[in-house]
């Protein structure tokens, strides 16, 4: 035991790697990759500590070569995540009394450990598994992972250093509980750094967790599980079940124990989870946190002062990243017709120069799509612009999943602005482009606002000052993540604060204090040193 107030080191962001040609990270990278591919091994789930094996088993596959058998995992249900809430609510006593310190030095370890000797394997798990480029994997299962683990470290102590005014008489101050029973952390496929951060912010809060990670990720999942026992993880801290997700699901949403959801992924699964919280509200210990960023409809706004060159770059790096399977990828661009036709020319051969394919082999800017689902709503959507009137292919359009779902890099041309692909999010390599009178502007801007339903991410482009003030005012709830000249993805931890509001989630700012404050619960403790002895008033004198 000790006492003291521990300052941990000022966190920076992690330096991204490069991989280019003759660097040792390249080399290092690609014999991990070799070998990792090579292998297919079972990924148990994790139950207070232990490998559990149930003999269900399912499939894991690269997306860009979907014949190629990455692993067998062992799946769960409704019993295996009752074990996981028990292993949870018998670890949750012994962690939440550790001091502050003890539960961040965990982590933090597992920071240093990433940005060592567990880069190459989490960073070859995620291109192999999850289908990205060696970039992309960087910036996130390396990097983004590490910021998060260093700055919630950061960021929970500065919220217990939030403490109230004491009086002369009397001590008054806060206790930063956790929260009573488990958090149900639901993560997505597309983000390994999310993968890793929904489970254990809530854990460094003192909470532990019953984790249920996509079924498409399952493969990192269970290295990033592997990281963060070596890094000393108690036993029950944070329990693995994969599974069903509506089964798993259910179950968790049943236990009177839930305490708090922290979730990932689609807007309508977001909204069955917190149904299902409402119709389970009154067998609840305390009233669920949920906390939840969803789907997105990102733009992208260029006024006639825009830069041509900037903007054609955030357009394809916003749209085709990753396949456009960001939730905060561009998906929908609003261009002033001044500005189109040499736009267009900078757009055409810059996305016809694309390659795709193999995420081993490093020149290729784009891999697969996650699955078979995936990319039959990006070939469904293809094919309906394909045979409209509304809209036209201007480049890409190409869909071949025979061996690898792959999707080429798509712009569509729409004559109208609530055109569906406009409107309805598909999460894949598809960026719609309404052309808007140079005189329309300020309509413009109220299409921004009201075409869809979600509210995550934005760009304006403009050299000019007034428009990007005027973009701003009117926009002011269309995104919770705005960028001006830049692509409107690529938030960094500890820069640009990440959520957004409307149906694009809760806007709770992942790898923020903000986020932390959910999953706490302040008790107000006031101490009187001298207390009144005598119960009448000088005013009763």
């Amino acid at each position: 035991m000790t006492d003291s107030l521990a300052h941990p080191l000022f966190p920076q962001n992690e330096p991204v790697k490069t991989y280019a040609p003759g660097s040792p990270e390249r080399a290092s990278l690609q014999l991990r990759l070799g070998a990792m591919a090579q292998e297919v091994p079972e990924l148990p789930l994790i139950l207070g500590g232990h490998p559990v094996r149930t003999g269900l088993m399912g499939s894991v596959a690269m997306p860009h070569e979907h014949r190629h058998l990455l692993a067998k995992a062992h799946l769960g249900g409704a019993q295996e995540l009752l074990q996981a809430v028990d292993a949870a609510r018998k670890a949750k006593p012994a962690w939440s009394e550790l001091p502050w310190e003890a539960r961040a030095a965990i982590f933090l370890k597992a920071a240093d450990l990433l940005a060592g000797p567990w880069r190459d394997t989490l960073n070859a798990a995620t291109m192999l598994g999850q289908s990205k480029t060696c970039h992309q994997a960087e910036i996130d299962s390396a990097c983004e992972l590490i910021d998060f683990l260093r700055f919630n470290v950061h960021f929970y102590r500065q919220l217990l250093e939030q403490q109230p005014q004491s009086s002369a008489g009397c001590w008054n101050r806060l206790d930063y509980r956790p929260l009573e029973g488990f958090v149900f952390a639901v993560t997505p496929f597309n983000f390994t750094a999310i993968a890793g951060n929904l489970p254990t912010a809530p854990a460094l809060c003192g909470n532990t967790i019953v984790w249920k990670p996509a079924s498409t990720a399952l493969y990192s999942a269970h290295f990033l599980m592997k990281l963060l026992q070596e890094a000393g993880l108690p036993e029950g801290v944070i329990n693995l079940v994969a599974g069903p997700g509506a089964t798993i699901g259910e179950a968790a949403l049943a236990s009177p124990e839930l305490a708090g959801i922290h979730f990932t992924g689609s807007s309508e699964v977001f909204q069955g989870l917190w149904q299902g919280v409402s119709r389970n509200l009154e067998r609840y210990r305390c009233y669920p946190r949920l906390v939840g960023e969803t789907g997105g409809k990102d733009f992208i706004l260029a006024h006639p002062s825009a830069d041509q060159e900037a903007l054609a770059v955030a357009m394809v790096r916003g749209a085709f990243e990753y396949q456009g399977q960001k939730c905060s990828a561009a998906s929908r661009a609003y261009i002033p017709a001044s500005l189109w036709p040499l736009l267009r020319e900078r757009l055409v051969p810059m996305v016809e120069s694309i390659r795709m394919g193999d995420v081993q082999d490093f020149s290729n800017f784009m891999g697969a799509v996650i699955d078979a689902k995936a990319f039959a709503t990006q070939r469904e959507a293809i094919e309906e612009a394909r045979h409209s009137t509304e809209a036209r292919i201007l480049v890409g359009g190409g869909c071949d999943d025979r061996q690898g779902y792959f999707v080429e890099p798509t712009i569509l041309e729409v004559s109208r602005p609530d055109y569906p692909t406009m409107e309805r999010e598909l999460f894949g390599p598809i960026l719609s482009v309404f052309v808007y009178p140079d005189d329309a502007w300020k309509e413009t801007l109220g299409l921004v606002n009201s075409t869809s339903p979600y509210a995550l991410t934005g760009a304006i482009f403009a050299q000019d000052r007034q428009p990007i003030e005027e973009a701003l005012k009117t926009l002011r709830q269309a995104a919770g993540n705005i960028y001006i000249n830049d692509k409107p993805t690529g938030a960094v931890v500890g820069q640009q604060p990440f959520g957004g509001a409307r149906r694009s989630g809760t806007n709770d700012k992942a790898g923020s204090l903000l986020n932390l404050l959910r999953w706490v619960s302040p008790r107000t403790i006031k101490e009187t040193f001298a207390p009144p002895k005598d119960y009448r008033y000088p005013f009763m004198a």
